[in-house]
């Protein structure tokens, strides 16, 4: 699974939007698409995603508090 596809079903399971999220980590929804599509994220980016979404940032994956790992 790539990184564009782990962000957006883990938003799906915590039932966040992707502009929600953007906003959650301080981007522009624009921009954090770009960022989505064009798979430029940086690890620091992914760690503040992870927090808005509850879980733990592992490397290519998020730990959820109830064993999820997507």
């Amino acid at each position: 699974m790539d990184k564009e596809t782990k962000i957006k079903t883990a938003a799906t399971y915590k039932g966040i939007s992707q502009a929600k999220l953007a906003v959650g980590i301080g981007m522009t929804p624009p921009n954090f698409n770009q960022k989505l599509k064009r798979d430029t994220f940086t690890d620091e980016e992914l760690k503040k995603i992870a927090e808005v979404l509850g879980a733990e940032f592992l490397p290519c994956a998020f730990l959820f508090p109830d064993g999820m790992k997507i």
